[in-house]
Parts: C-alpha cells; sequence; structure tokens
C-alpha cells in the first residue's frame, strides 16, 4: 500500500486519543509530536510539516474539539482533514479545452515513468472518459523513448504521431496538434525529453514547445520514490513552464510517500493522478480525501464502489444472487467471481479500501498469496464441466486426476472443495437470516 510505513506510525499515534473521553492540551501536545516523527520519517518537508503541525495543534486545543462530546474523534477528524488539505483538498480533474484538441504536455525527468504514464493517461482518457486521444513521440534523444511509445500506441489500438530523431521537438509538436485537430483526435499528448538533471538546455526546449502549442495542461510526472528530490524537480520544473499538475509514479512502491505530501504544499499545484502499478489501467485519479482515509486506516469505500462498478457486469450480479438463492452456485460462478475480483486489482490494496479492515483480528500485515488463487484456478479448470457442477462426484480417482492435471496435491483439492461447500452453507444461513429465519452462522474461517 502507499504510505505504507506513514499510515502505520499514525494508526498508532491516533489510536491513543480517538477512545479519550477528555482529551487535555498534554494529550495533543503528545500527539503532535509522534505525528511530526511519523510525517518526518515519511521524508515530507521539514516546513511543510512545521506548518501542518501548527494547525493541527491550533484547531486540535480550540472550540470545535474542546465542546465536543467526543473529542477523541474530533481531534481524528482534525487530523484527517489538514492531512486531506495537505495534499491538495479536494481532486483536481484534467482541462477540457473548449476546442478541441485539449494539449497535454508531459514533462519531468528521464526516468520518472514520462512514456510509460502517457500511455496510461491515454488509456484512462478513452476507458474513462470515452475520448480519443493521440499520443505524440517528441522525446527524440532517446530512440527507445519513440519505440516505447509506438509499441504502446500498438497496445491501446491508438495514433502515435512521430517524425523519428531527426526532427526537431519543437515542429513534431506544432505538427502534430494540426493532426489531431485534423484527425478529430480530442485529446493530444506530448511526451516531451527528459535529462537525469535539470538543465537550461532541457528549459529552453520545453519553453519553446510550450510557446509554439499553448499546452492546456503541463504535467509534471515525478517518481515518488525519489524522495525530497522530487520536490526541488518540482520546483525547478514550476518556475520555467508553469506546471498546471502533478503525476506521482511509482506510488505502489513507496512505503514512505514523503513527496507526494510535500508538493502539493511547496508548489501549490495539484497532484491529479497517481501510477498505482505497471499495467496500462492502473493509473488512477488522485482524490486527497480519500487517500488521508486510506492512510489514517479509515478506508476508501468510495474507490472500491468505483472499482467494483467498473469490472463487475450488473446482469452477471443478479443471476449470480438467484444462484445463491436457490443454492445452485458451481465451481464455475466462484471462478468468474474470482477473476472478477483480480480484475479490481491486489487483494491487499482492497483490503486497504475497507474501513476497519487493518483492526480486524488476523487480518494486521496480512500478506495474500497471489499463487494461491492461481492453484485454485488450476483445479477448477483441471475438473470436467460435470464435477464443477456437482462436486459430489469426486471420488479418490477423480481428485488424483485433478491434482495431477492442476500441479497440485489431493490435499490441496480436498480442502478447495471443503471451503466451497462450507460456502454454500453460509449462503444458505445467509438467505434463511433475510427470510426471518435467525439461525446461527459458523462459518470454518471465522
Amino acid at each position: 500500500m502507499a504510505f505504507e510505513g506513514l499510515a502505520d506510525r499514525l494508526q498508532n499515534t491516533i489510536k491513543k486519543i480517538k477512545g479519550k473521553g477528555k482529551v487535555t492540551e498534554a494529550d495533543v501536545k503528545e500527539m503532535t509530536r509522534e505525528v511530526r516523527l511519523a510525517l518526518l520519517e515519511a521524508d515530507v518537508n521539514f516546513k511543510v510539516v512545521k506548518d501542518f503541525i501548527k494547525r493541527v495543534k491550533e484547531r486540535a486545543i480550540g472550540q470545535e474539539v474542546m465542546g465536543s462530546l467526543t473529542p477523541g474523534q474530533q481531534v481524528i477528524k482534525v487530523v484527517k482533514d489538514e492531512l486531506s488539505e495537505l495534499m491538495g483538498g479536494e481532486q483536481s480533474k484534467i482541462a477540457v479545452a473548449n476546442k478541441p484538441p485539449t494539449v497535454i504536455m508531459m514533462v519531468g525527468l528521464q526516468g520518472a515513468g514520462k512514456t510509460t504514464t502517457t500511455g496510461k493517461l491515454a488509456n484512462h482518457l478513452r476507458k474513462k472518459h470515452n475520448r480519443n486521444p493521440m499520443l505524440v513521440a517528441a522525446d527524440v534523444y532517446r530512440p527507445a523513448a519513440i519505440n516505447q511509445l509506438e509499441t504502446l500506441g500498438k497496445q491501446l489500438s491508438m495514433p502515435v504521431f512521430s517524425k523519428g530523431t531527426e526532427a526537431n521537438p519543437v515542429d513534431i509538436a506544432k505538427q502534430a496538434v494540426q493532426q489531431a485537430k485534423d484527425e478529430h483526435n480530442d485529446y493530444c499528448i506530448i511526451d516531451t525529453a527528459g535529462r537525469l538533471h535539470v538543465d537550461e538546455n532541457l528549459m529552453d526546449e520545453l519553453s519553446n514547445i510550450k510557446e509554439a502549442v499553448q499546452p492546456d495542461e503541463i504535467f509534471l510526472v515525478v517518481d515518488a520514490m525519489t524522495g525530497q528530490d522530487a520536490v526541488n524537480v518540482a520546483e525547478s520544473f514550476d518556475e520555467r513552464l508553469g506546471v498546471t499538475g502533478v503525476v506521482l509514479t511509482k506510488l505502489d512502491g513507496d512505503t514512505r510517500g514523503g513527496a507526494a505530501l510535500s508538493i502539493r504544499s511547496v508548489t501549490g499545484k495539484p497532484i491529479k493522478f497517481a501510477g498505482v502499478g505497471e499495467k496500462l489501467d492502473e493509473l488512477e485519479p488522485f482524490h486527497p480525501e480519500r487517500m488521508a482515509s486510506r492512510i489514517l486506516g479509515m478506508g476508501d469505500v468510495l474507490s472500491l464502489i468505483e472499482k467494483a462498478q467498473e469490472t463487475v457486469d450488473e446482469e452477471k450480479a443478479k443471476q449470480l444472487q438467484e444462484k445463491m438463492r436457490d443454492m445452485s452456485f458451481t465451481f464455475d460462478d466462484f471462478l468468474e467471481q474470482m477473476q472478477q475480483v483480480k480484475d479490481m486489482g491486489p487483494l491487499e490494496d482492497l483490503l486497504g479500501m475497507i474501513p476497519g479492515a487493518n483492526k480486524m483480528k488476523g487480518m494486521k500485515n496480512v500478506q495474500f498469496d497471489e499463487k494461491k488463487l492461481t492453484h485454485v484456478e488450476a483445479i477448477i479448470q483441471s475438473m470436467t464441466k460435470e464435477e464443477r457442477i456437482d462436486p459430489k462426484l469426486m471420488n479418490a480417482s477423480r481428485k488424483r486426476r485433478i491434482a495431477k492435471g492442476s500441479g497440485t496435491s489431493v490435499a490441496e483439492v480436498n480442502r478447495l472443495l471443503k471451503q466451497f461447500e462450507d460456502m454454500k452453507k453460509m449462503m444458505k444461513q445467509m438467505t434463511n437470516m433475510k427470510k426471518g429465519k435467525k439461525k446461527g452462522m459458523n462459518f470454518p474461517f471465522m
């Protein structure tokens, strides 16, 4: 999970004050000291931490907390509000030009993931906003960047404008915008050159491209794992180009995340997107309030619902509900449901979106083994159609055949069969409870 180290420290800190019926200034002082240490450990800019703690302290010992019936919970709300504000307050949406195409310049240092993010952004615009983007290969100094963007274009079935490595980047950008107009592409995303460090030649070229195409957005792509250097890079680019938003990459692998918390405060520019994985669909709009909730262990139900709506077929969900009701749920249905859950993303991330899940017995520090899901799939796929519908057909020889076909053991096959039967029993009990037959539930895993 993003901000994992920070989340653990902050959750342990606020736990001490949450249940207090009365909160003293000494309590607030102790909590803010712990929060300060947690933020500094997470590599948050010192000045940003100082201002944050000052605001939390002022509000936490103010009338809104001291006069509350639940002061402990009010203090937590203050921390959440200020943490959300630190990251931008409200979600900042992507621009839409009055007259297409909307032009977006992608800028940043080499190695930040700019070219991949260009493809991810185009994919996001098409899938979530029904747009028709064009990708522009304007990094003429690195042939691999052009090849990479063209490969991404093929994978996404999107047009890529390229003039090779001999053309001038400014001319490429101008011609690309004109072609986007002619071919009715409503977004034109320009992948510009990067360097290993900020230099004048790079900035001059980017300034010239900006002047030539007048972009609606200039997105600075920043590697979240670079720590405080990310803040310095953001300041340099913003000073010369007037950055309109930040895209954080590798947020899924960053256990500290101080850069994300610092960039917004230092530059005043919103974090618009976050890369949460390597796949082309793993770019998400950045929601400061939702991220603050997740960091503090309060979950992120809205994002979970959105993920479910994207992956779950509503008609199939109704059919599944009927099957649960009349107990005709089969291994085929089980396999389909498992695939839909996998499509929603890593299970650890989904768990982090459920309020209070980190406090559930046995859930703290839980590690989901994706290989086990693969084993389950292999076992089910090694069954015959009849066996999937009626598991009672399974005798010793059938189990041996399935174990051999799936590369597992008979013990694993038996375990899955038992879990499947237990799950069907639980569904039956839940159905009976809804009908008013209040029966006790004895699910083996609870």
